[in-house]
């Protein structure tokens, strides 16, 4: 991904964040900590402090949302200041702890009883705002693992709130492609991202693809 996102003329990061068996809130203040750190940070690279996005896959999804999103739940544990991404990319995303959800993922998350606050304030279908970052999201129809309604939900509420954002279902394709380099329908995903990125002033499309397009 960090490669592909190159080819784009973007930086990127990759976040190895804390997993099970640590709990909630610690991904979440990973990614604050990472988000801070690529604004603020020495690393040496030029970064346009108001152009940083988050892109995740599948229960790294649910992290980018709930990093888009929790600014709005006024909980203080929750609070994002300052690492609010300015746009999302949410592949396949586990986007709802509440309706639809992968229970793996929620267990892993937040323990085996989470009480049903907790659940609402990381379901980002439910804390959309108009600060929320315009979003790219795809996923496939069949998917058997998180349903198609986390993604089309998360895009209903942005599109209430008025905020930009683009949505793609492809009829098939299991779970977990990645890439989707060999998977005829999915694999669009990339071009469509790109493009997307393109418009909104963020990528610079290889030569081949602009001749194409």
């Amino acid at each position: 991904m960090a490669e592909w996102l190159a080819s784009l003329g973007i930086h990127a990061f990759v976040l190895r964040y804390r997993v099970a068996p640590h709990r909630h809130p610690a991904p979440l203040e990973d990614a604050k900590k990472a988000m801070l750190y690529i604004r603020n940070g020495p690393h040496g690279l030029a970064v346009d402090t108001d152009r940083v996005g988050v892109l995740g896959f599948s229960a790294g999804g649910h992290l980018a949302a709930t990093l888009s999103t929790a600014a709005a739940t006024g909980n203080p544990a929750l609070d994002v200041a300052g690492a609010l991404p300015d746009l999302s990319v949410l592949c396949y995303p586990v986007a709802s702890m509440t309706n639809e959800t992968h229970q793996g993922s929620v267990e892993n998350l937040l323990g085996a009883a989470p009480p049903s606050n907790l659940l609402t304030a990381l379901s980002a279908e439910l804390n959309v705002t108009s600060r929320t970052p315009p979003a790219f999201i795809w996923h496939t129809a069949d998917d058997a693992a998180v349903p198609v309604s986390n993604s089309m939900n998360y895009a209903k509420a942005l599109f209430a709130a008025g905020v930009p954002a683009e949505l793609h279902v492809f009829p098939q394709g299991r779970h977990g492609l990645g890439l989707a380099a060999g998977d005829p329908g999915p694999r669009q995903w990339t071009a469509l991202c790109a493009a997307w990125l393109e418009r909104a002033g963020w990528a610079q499309l290889p030569v081949a693809a602009a001749a194409a397009s």
